[in-house]
């Protein structure tokens, strides 16, 4: 008689990595997403069908499975000659760009993704990318090991302010000579009319709330100053973008404004993104019609003070101006680069010689 094997005695297989590639944007993108840190899990399949469809780009997509489950979604859209073989991340500059890897994802994933990948092209860009970001840093490490040529760029610095560590310094957050000083000038802002302050969440964005960001925006500098295209909300900007990114109805949960009206009239507002206790801080503007009495700080002082009645204790405010950022109590935080990975061979020979000037057309 053939004695039972006992469970301790079966050899367990070792797990099975695969990567497929697919012809456009695939759903699993948002499986992955669901399964990503907190923080990145507005990078879904509309988040890139936006960007496809706002810059014009072809996509394609890798999607590593482990044992079945998707864990890595990488979408990538072609630039640069054609011959070259070049490919990026899509995506909106704001908050960061990126590809969404889930939190248990284990290195041989990413392994198992560069590989797939160099049957595919010879270098991919990913960025700007935040120093520290977990699937970025994961595929920059796998290259390193395979043979991949890294290259990197500095593009800023980003600014956070957590508030939780600024509500246990003395005076609080905000500190009450803050509030007197608002108090002031609301009180003279309000001689030019009746102050609404109001809250926008992604169904109101997408029901006039847009076109009312947009409007601020062709009052402001960014209109009488530059061509307009870095504006967020027009036409002649990322409009298009921010608005089929909403079409997702788990994006728009996560897109949140501040606004400010005088006699009914947009003046000033604040748009972020919120994932959890994280607030990302994308773009603020005002009519400088009322720069005098300052309403787009007025404005973010009161969103951040509902951000924090609200249980958020991070914001994340990117790169830019960080002078009215300091004052309010952001430090500096993690670097943001461009990262450009070329695969071994003669891509990655001519990116250690091209690798100087990568780092110095950055910022």
């Amino acid at each position: 008689m053939t004695k039972p094997m006992l469970l301790s005695e079966f050899t367990r297989l070792p797990a099975a990595m695969r990567a497929t590639a697919f012809e456009g944007l695939s759903a699993l993108i948002d499986t992955v997403a669901d399964a990503a840190p907190e923080s990145h899990r507005f990078l879904r399949y509309q988040w890139f069908a936006a960007a496809t469809a706002a810059y014009g780009l072809r996509a394609r997509t890798l999607v590593v499975e482990h044992d079945g489950d998707p864990v890595i979604a990488l979408p990538f859209a072609s630039f640069g000659p054609g011959p070259a073989k070049l490919a990026m991340v899509p995506g909106c500059y704001w908050p960061f760009r990126g590809f969404p890897a889930a939190e248990h994802a284990e290195p041989a994933a990413f392994d198992t993704l560069l590989d797939r990948l160099g049957q595919e092209v010879n270098g991919l860009r990913i960025g700007p990318s935040y120093d520290g970001d977990p699937a970025t840093s994961a595929l920059v490490e796998a290259a390193r090991q395979r043979g991949w040529a890294v290259l990197d760029r500095f593009v800023a610095d980003s600014y956070a302010l957590d508030m939780v560590a600024a509500q246990e310094e003395e005076g609080g957050f905000p500190r009450t000579s803050t509030f007197k000083k608002n108090r002031f000038h609301e009180k003279h802002l309000a001689a030019h009319g009746a102050l609404e302050w109001r809250f926008l969440s992604g169904a109101d964005l997408l029901a006039g709330g847009f076109d009312k960001l947009a409007a601020i925006e062709e009052k402001s500098w960014i209109a009488a100053r530059t061509d307009g295209s870095d504006a967020k909300f027009t036409k002649q900007g990322h409009g298009a973008f921010w608005r089929q990114a909403a079409a997702d109805p788990v994006v728009a949960r996560m897109l949140w404004a501040a606004l400010l009206t005088i006699d009914g009239e947009p003046a000033a507002f604040s748009f972020d993104m919120n994932l959890g206790r994280l607030k990302y801080a994308i773009a603020n503007s005002y009519d400088p019609a009322f720069a005098k009495h300052s309403p787009g700080k007025l404005l973010y002082y009161r969103n951040l003070v509902r951000a924090r009645d609200d249980g958020m204790t991070m914001v994340d405010w990117g790169a830019g101006d960080s002078g009215y950022k300091r004052v309010i109590g952001a430090d500096r935080g993690p670097a943001i680069r461009d990262w450009l990975l070329l695969r071994p061979g003669a891509p990655a020979l001519l990116g250690q010689v091209l690798k100087g000037m990568w780092r110095r057309s950055g910022q």
